[in-house]
């Protein structure tokens, strides 16, 4: 592993932290396609498209954290069992309604962040910059996405907390 100029005895928990967040991504991309083929009502076109947006971004990180498993010259996990029986994020076994599904979306986005967070401190310790920035990029994008969906939760009477006295 020289070119990546890491510890090859120490990159393995950086790898399972990193499974594990690809366990959690595939059962969220199932979540979303989910999502989006079973919306219904007045909702529908906002979160059918948004729902997609989602999905999409989320296959791309599924592919770019694999490949940064096989950067670290390890197999990524690659079946459905493991995903199941390692992710945090529980599938949906049940059709929600669009409120429902807005928030199950914002809870799996907290298991993703903090597996990120996890991620993050495990290639820390091994000063593994590729790997911190790549979930770094992940972080800020997710949070994102979580303050619009969080946005789209409110109505328009609900006030943001003030950062200078009024």
């Amino acid at each position: 592993m020289n070119y990546l100029n890491l510890d090859e005895e120490k990159v393995l928990p950086v790898v399972i932290e990193l499974n594990t967040l690809l366990a959690d991504y595939h059962l969220y991309y199932q979540k979303l396609r989910n999502y989006h083929w079973n919306i219904v009502g007045r909702n529908f076109f906002d979160l059918h498209e948004k729902f997609e947006e989602l999905y999409t971004d989320a296959r791309v990180k599924i592919d770019e954290i694999a490949e940064r498993v096989l950067t670290l010259r390890y197999h990524p996990m690659s079946n459905l069992s493991s995903y199941l029986e390692t992710s945090s994020i529980e599938e949906t076994t049940k059709i929600l309604n669009d409120n429902e599904m807005v928030e199950d979306l914002l809870k799996a986005h907290a298991i993703l962040i903090k597996q990120m967070g996890n991620v993050v401190a495990e290639a820390d310790k091994i000063e593994d910059e590729g790997t911190i920035d790549l979930i770094g990029a992940y972080i800020r994008e997710l949070e994102k996405s979580s303050w619009m969906l969080d946005a789209w939760t409110k109505t328009t009477t609900d006030t943001l907390k003030r950062s200078v006295p009024a």
